[in-house]
């Protein structure tokens, strides 16, 4: 099967001043599928927003390239095109949706945005009307029109992002953490709607949180983060029944279980415990199965 995107060898560093740097993004390297969910899952600081940043191009590479398509989209020289593609195929979903959305702007005006940045639909009729489409798919209505993002919950704001996303019919969409600031009930609508919306449109989905629970309940495959690399990538069904690696063995092991027993026996992974070789690599193993060792 055909790569859709193809990370490689990706660095990301950022200098603090003359003399310090932080390297966020430290050789990541992996692949996505078309049509398919992909978890990224890791601490707070490990790295998964700079990744998602870095795929939508708001980064420059300090090493590494990320291939679109086969196309490398992180080059100094991108053609006019190939920049106009990215910008209808790749979409991406803050994690704060009251930051993401401009609150003196109406919810139309906010879903309409990337029509206006592209000329599409000049006319008002038209334009609404696609409007009022995207908002059936994200299961809200015409009323919601005139509103402004602070007459609407949480839960709302946060369809509305996913609207606007998929206004442009995108290929493949950046979900970073769209879900934590939500209530648990609305959570799960929202994971739902990915779900339902996956099939009805078949975009492809970079899914990045911290909740394994709904990440092994919503993704094909899964990708741990830690300290900026990829430690473990497999199948969810596998990732979840036989982790690897101890760091995944530590984040899995913290998933609350509702029988107490269990939870008292639980044997946590010490962060001291965990040694990553600065040279090893990635190997594929039968399972498609990958690990650093």
């Amino acid at each position: 099967m055909d790569s859709f995107l193809s990370v490689r060898d990706y660095h990301q560093i950022f200098p603090v001043n003359t003399f310090h740097h932080v390297h966020a993004l430290n050789g990541i390297s992996f692949d996505m599928y078309a049509g398919e969910i992909f978890g990224l899952v890791g601490e707070s600081g490990c790295g998964k927003s700079t990744l998602a940043r870095a795929i939508m191009g708001m980064y420059k590479p300090s090493k590494g390239e990320i291939y679109y398509q086969n196309q490398c989209i992180t080059g100094k020289h991108i053609s006019r095109e190939l920049r106009k593609t990215l910008q209808h195929d790749l979409q991406i979903i803050f994690q704060d949706s009251s930051v993401a959305l401009n609150p003196r702007m109406s919810i139309e005006d906010c879903i309409a945005e990337p029509f206006d940045i592209h000329k599409l639909f000049p006319k008002k009729n038209e334009r609404r009307e696609q409007v009022v489409k995207l908002l059936h798919l994200v299961g809200l209505d015409s009323s919601f029109l005139e509103k402004i993002p602070a007459e609407i919950s949480g839960g709302q704001k946060q369809r509305v992002c996913i609207a606007r996303a998929l206004s442009l019919q995108p290929k493949l969409i950046i979900a970073d953490e769209p879900v934590s600031s939500l209530d648990v009930s609305i959570q799960a609508q929202i994971i739902n709607l990915f779900i339902k919306l996956r099939k009805e449109i078949g975009f492809s989905l970079l899914f990045i949180a911290h909740d394994l629970a709904m990440v092994q309940y919503l993704c094909d495959r899964v990708g741990v983060m830690y300290k900026g690399k990829i430690v473990e990538i497999a199948p969810s069904e596998i990732l979840f029944k036989h982790p690897l690696h101890p760091y995944t063995q530590m984040l899995l092991s913290a998933i609350p279980k509702p029988d107490p027993d269990s939870e008292k026996a639980k044997i946590f992974t010490s962060h001291a415990k965990i040694k990553l070789d600065k040279n090893a690599q990635l190997k594929e193993s039968e399972q498609n199965h990958f690990v650093l060792e």
